[in-house]
């Protein structure tokens, strides 16, 4: 049995698990972790691996995660081809490759008291962390069972909260291009108090673009690239921009996102970058920011030498204004915003309360009372 037919052998129990026995600590860690997950997805897919593993391998322990380690094994290897696949199947909270992907516990030590690793930011976190895996390394059989299935059952309970229904807008003629970007612009701009929020735009573009290369003629022929992480660093994303139209297997098109922040030399020389390796005929920095006042005129002084030297396109504008340039363009709005429903509800990183608020916004909309928000 591999390490995937042990999770869903287990997850299979869980379905109908109530409530199991746990010692006092134990029981107050994963109740501390459950309230986490959202935010702290590579502690959870880690765990989860760590813990199918040691029913595997008794003998083994767990702590040693890495494999350069005297007596480790590999956890990122295990994760990468059996646990973070099999989560993204249930529909658990997971991360884009493995959960070993967080520099904080890919760190070259045991997971003991000592780990050198911030994980999770806060000592808080990284404490439950490191007891869990303790727990983990020290349960007998019947517990660590135990572990693993209120860890599914966690993913279980999360996976029922993000199933947000959306009201689907049917009559286009009740929907205008004022009445989205307002509803957009209250979106983008409220509070949420937890990551994720930066994507929202991200998504919004992404869903407008899929339309533009469906009903455009400058992208005829061309296909729209697969969204990927935001939480990705530029090191780490292999993609030219947030957003990517290809032709012929090359991309033609690209598009990075700032949310609140001004644009500045620094975003634009390593766009540039980007650009020499990409080769893009156009490039777009859009944001709901600025360029800054003190650098504007080199930063156009670069715009012109990159269309110079390069022969590349790029155009920094805002991002709202440019939404509202691409509304006038496609046959039908409503089409956006149910497109862009089913991208919100379907995306992986984005939390329950964007989900909710959009679900609110559309009823709002339905009912033209936006001006209430």
């Amino acid at each position: 049995m591999n390490h995937k037919e042990k999770l869903l052998e287990i997850y299979e129990t869980s379905i109908s698990c109530k409530s199991n026995f746990l010692f006092n600590r134990t029981k107050e860690n994963l109740e501390f972790l459950k309230n986490i997950i959202e935010s702290q997805k590579g502690v959870y897919t880690v765990l989860i691996t760590l813990g199918i593993h040691k029913l595997l391998f008794p003998n083994q322990d767990i702590r040693y995660h890495q494999d350069n380690m005297e007596g480790g094994f590999s956890g990122r290897s295990i994760d990468t081809k059996f646990i973070t696949p099999t989560l993204k199947n249930l529909k658990f909270p997971s991360m884009s490759e493995s959960g070993w992907l967080t520099r904080s516990l890919e760190q070259p030590y045991p997971y003991n008291s000592l780990y050198n690793g911030k994980i999770g930011g806060n000592e808080k976190v990284k404490k439950v962390f490191l007891d869990l895996v303790h727990d983990i390394q020290h349960s007998d059989p019947r517990q660590l069972i135990q572990i693993i299935q209120n860890l599914l059952l966690f993913g279980i309970e999360i996976r029922e909260k993000n199933k947000v229904d959306v009201v689907k807008i049917e009559n286009s003629d009740l929907i205008t291009i004022n009445q989205v970007i307002q509803l957009l612009e209250v979106y983008f701009e409220r509070n949420y108090k937890i990551s994720g929020g930066s994507k929202l735009p991200v998504i919004t573009f992404y869903s407008i673009y899929s339309i533009l290369c469906e009903e455009l003629k400058r992208f005829e022929g061309c296909k729209l690239g697969e969204l990927g992480s935001h939480t990705s660093s530029d090191r780490t994303s292999k993609s030219s921009g947030d957003i990517e139209v290809f032709k012929k297997g090359k991309v033609v098109e690209s598009l990075e996102i700032k949310y609140s922040i001004d644009i500045d030399k620094h975003i634009v020389n390593r766009v540039y970058e980007k650009i020499i390796r990409y080769n893009p005929k156009r490039y777009y920095i859009l944001t709901t920011g600025n360029i800054k006042k003190e650098e504007y005129d080199e930063i156009m002084i670069l715009v012109e030498e990159i269309r110079d030297i390069h022969g590349c396109q790029l155009i920094i504008n805002g991002l709202l204004p440019t939404l509202k340039y691409y509304l006038r363009l496609i046959d039908d709005v409503s089409e956006l915003v149910n497109r862009l429903s089913e991208n919100i509800i379907g995306d992986k990183e984005l939390k329950i309360i964007h989900k909710e608020v959009w679900s609110d916004l559309i009823q709002q909309l339905k009912r033209k009372s936006l001006y209430q928000l």
